[in-house]
């Protein structure tokens, strides 16, 4: 393997490192060498940044734009690596926690979790036992399972080859706790259904995000656009680094065990090192020759619908919806601007945007009264058919490492093995992971994962 000391003496002093994808797994691994003096080149294919997790315009009428997420994007306390990339790039000041989580059940009864005053596994006793939208049998077999998430988690090596749904099942879990408790939490948290999770992704959601600390369930809003977390005024703190968008990348040149340049944008790029950050879909046309098998990664849809009303239709920030399609509400605008998530939403993916708009606007009625008198003036439906992967059993073996047969070239990506399922904390993680390589690589040996509490098998 080609060490730091056998390359050109400038490339020794500050060595140089191409990132091909500007997505979040591309953009930590950016931040996180950039922010140890190494020149790093962001070569991303879109006009615009951040992947998946990023923002648009959409043209409102001849003189107005608005601005919107591709999907609404969450974080939890727990996701200290996204958290720790939003401070180097100055931006965690964007995001809003919240402690109170609202559960509403069609007719409008709402409940709400939060933490109280015991101390962690127990300390949302007060509140859950308060649910309203569960008996207390479920609230007893929910309890009982939980204790098995900490007896079980990080200790059971099967994990990764039964459902989650199995899981449950031999937990005996309620239909009731099933359907509004476990699948409304993880089918979110994994866009993934509980019929095809891994265990080992719905236990990690629990113990890490509920469990493990009594902060971590907090969710965290970016309250600006997501687009503005990625600008190229925050970039601007990085001299070192350099973004060239529309630069989509169509040749990766390789020579015995490194690769000597790549072609982006019609120009070549040359570095000691590249990591690749793209989408696992894109690895056979990015990298043909490249040993990593992605044929057995399938992706799992996330839909948004985007509603403008004439009048407020709540007050609430967010909210988790029961026994409907639509699963999550976010306000996004004084109550008349809401967005609604139905993740893993393969059913829909098939369905007319009119059809969606009917559907979601008839079953946000159910839960806002406020919405049966309300106009709607505009409506906007996307429809991410290729959110994330699909989180199945047997696949964490597949998840590739950082590390490539060729000495130079890492990978980085949601998909990659990081530790986590396909979230923005594991894109990050991912690409923390990649930068680590890299520093290894060249003879530094830098570390840049934060650690989130998560216990170690």
């Amino acid at each position: 393997m080609t060490s730091v000391a056998s390359l050109p003496s400038s490339a020794a002093r500050r060595p140089h490192v191409a990132v091909i994808g500007g997505g979040l797994a591309g953009l930590a691994a950016t931040a996180a060498l950039a922010g140890e003096g190494y020149r790093v080149t962001v070569l991303e294919a879109k006009p615009f940044l951040g992947g998946r997790a990023t923002s648009y315009p959409l043209q409102q009428g001849e003189e107005e734009t608005l601005i919107i997420d591709n999907c609404q994007h969450v974080l939890l306390r727990c996701c200290t690596c996204l958290m720790d990339l939003y401070g180097r790039l100055g931006v965690a000041d964007r995001i809003q926690f919240f402690q109170q989580l609202w559960w509403i059940e069609p007719g409008g009864r709402t409940s709400t979790l939060k933490r109280g005053l015991f101390r962690p596994p127990l300390h949302f006793a007060e509140s859950f036992l308060g649910l309203r939208f569960l008996s207390m049998k479920d609230k007893l077999d929910i309890g009982r399972a939980m204790l098995a998430v900490e007896r079980e988690y990080g200790r059971r090596t099967d994990l990764d080859r039964i459902t989650m749904l199995d899981w449950l099942k031999k937990k005996k879990q309620s239909k009731r706790a099933v359907e509004r408790f476990w699948r409304q939490v993880l089918v979110s948290a994994i866009n993934e259904d509980l019929e095809r999770m891994a265990a080992v992704h719905g236990l990690q959601v629990f113990w890490v995000g509920f469990l493990a600390r009594p902060d971590s369930y907090e969710m965290g809003i970016p309250n600006v656009p997501l687009g503005e977390l990625y600008s190229e005024r925050v970039w601007s703190r990085f001299p070192e680094v350099e973004i060239r968008l529309r630069a989509q990348v169509t040749g990766v040149e390789k020579e015995l065990d490194h690769v000597s340049r790549v072609v982006a944008g019609g120009k070549p790029v040359e570095a000691d090192a590249f990591i690749c950050a793209v989408p696992f879909e894109r690895i056979p046309e990015v990298l043909p020759w490249i040993a990593v098998d992605v044929s057995q990664f399938e992706h799992s849809p996330i839909t948004g619908i985007h509603l403008w009303f004439d009048r407020p239709v709540t007050q609430l920030p967010h909210a988790t919806l029961l026994d409907r399609t639509i699963q999550w509400m976010f306000n996004k605008g004084e109550g008349r601007y809401i967005e609604l998530v139905v993740s893993a939403s393969r059913s829909l993916i098939a369905t007319p945007r009119q059809e969606i708009i009917r559907l979601a606007v008839s079953e946000l009625a159910e839960f806002f009264p406020a919405a049966r008198e309300a106009r709607l003036e505009r409506a906007h439906v996307v429809k991410e058919v290729r959110a994330t992967f699909s989180a199945r059993p047997g696949l964490e073996a597949l998840r590739p490492g950082n590390e490539t047969e060729v000495a130079n070239l890492f990978l980085a990506g949601d998909w990659t093995r990081s530790g986590w399922p396909a979230t923005m904390e594991g894109a990050v993680r991912s690409g923390y992971l990649a930068a680590e390589a890299v520093t290894r690589f060249l003879g530094d040996g830098k570390r840049f994962l934060v650690a989130d509490g998560e216990r170690q098998a």
